[in-house]
This record gives structure tokens, sequence and C-alpha cells, in this order.
């Protein structure tokens, strides 16, 4: 990392830190973030791909059609914003990008929303779903369908070893299944933890689903 991205990163920081009680997101903050253009991957909504980027073709390749969309670039502000919300526990955080994310979600009434889930483990030290939070957050109601057992964090993987990492998910017993899922992660990677879900939800007769996240 360069002297510039560490300066950047600081004043980032302390721009949180000061500003995350307001209800409105400041315009200092607001330059630092990146909003994902009209150059996209048609499918996973990945910045500067006019028409299918390479992942979305090798999903394809394997069977799995791509349905996902986003509101940011995952750019280093990004970055530092979720080391405070997420791994740092700034659980005020959550309300940075509220007008955002309702604003994008209100065309999906429709269908239910299904957050991605933590492990126990990981709620036990982190004592949120960062997911969870960011809806709240925006006042989008949303349903807990699935449940994750305890795994290595994607966090620490590569991109291989992410696409190659088995099923961590099943449906929570008792649960009425919808026809249409929306499922919100907040940032997509690889597209393997939608994938994952998708597969479980599939399996229990769900009809449509699409996938939604903060960061690309």
């Amino acid at each position: 990392m360069c002297q510039k991205d560490i300066d950047e990163k600081r004043e980032f920081t302390s721009i949180l830190v000061l500003k995350r009680m307001t209800s409105q997101t400041c315009d200092d903050c607001l330059n630092l973030f990146e909003t994902i253009g009209k150059n996209h991957c048609s499918n996973c909504f990945k910045n500067s791909e006019l028409e299918q980027c390479q992942d979305c073709l090798d999903w394809e390749r394997k069977g799995n059609k791509v349905n996902h969309k986003s509101i940011y670039i995952y750019n280093q502000a990004m970055k530092t914003y979720f080391s405070l919300f997420k791994f740092q526990g700034d659980y005020l955080l959550a309300n940075q990008f509220s007008a955002d994310l309702r604003k994008s979600l209100k065309y999906y009434k429709d269908y239910t929303v299904i957050p991605i889930p933590i492990s126990h483990q990981r709620m036990k030290t982190r004592r949120f779903n960062q997911v969870e939070a960011l809806l709240e957050a925006a006042k989008i109601p949303y349903k807990n369908l699935l449940e994750k057992r305890d795994a290595v964090s994607q966090t620490t993987k590569t991109k291989k070893e992410r696409l190659s990492s088995e099923q961590v998910f099943k449906l929570k017993e008792g649960v009425d299944i919808p026809m249409k899922v929306l499922i919100m992660d907040d940032i997509y990677t690889t597209g393997h933890t939608i994938f994952l879900a998708k597969q479980i939800l599939q399996d229990f007769g769900v009809k449509e689903i699409v996938s939604f996240s903060l960061a690309r």
C-alpha cells in the first residue's frame, strides 16, 4: 500500500468515526466510495465489463445462471468501511448506506429477502450478522431461512479455495418456503457463497432466485 492509500484510509476512518451518528453520509465519505458505472457485466454487475464477465461465463458452463446486482465497487474505501463495521464491530455503521439499499431494493417488493447467515461461532465473536444489520438499518423486512455451519472464513481463502468450498448452508426446520427469493449478501466476490445458498433453496422448491449485495 502506497503512502497516498494510507493517508486516504486514515482520513476515511476519521470521517466515519466522526460522522457515523448522522442520518446522511457526508460529502467527504461519498467521494471515497465508487458506485458501479453503466459499463458493467449484465449478469453480476462487475465494473467495466461491457458484456458477460469471465466469472459469469464460467458459472454458466457449470449450469449456473447469474442474476446479481450491486451498488458499489469494493475499493479501498469500502474495504475500510467493512473493516470497521464487520470486523471491528462498529454496529452504527450499518446506517451508512440505508438510503441506497432502500432505493435499490424497492424494485423487489414481491420477493422474500433472505440474508446470508453467519455461523454460530462467528456470531459469538462478532455478536451480529452484518447483512441483517444492513437490512434492519434500511427498514427492509427479511426472513431467516438458512443456517450456516462453522467453517473457515471466506476472507482467508484464495479464489480457487472459495470456488471449491463445500456446502455450508442448510434450511431451517419448520420454515415456509417462498416461491420468489432475493438472496442478500454484503460483498459479492466469486459468487460461490450465493450459489451455495441458491442450491439449497432450489432443492426445496424455490422457483425464482435473484441476488444482491452492497459491494461487488
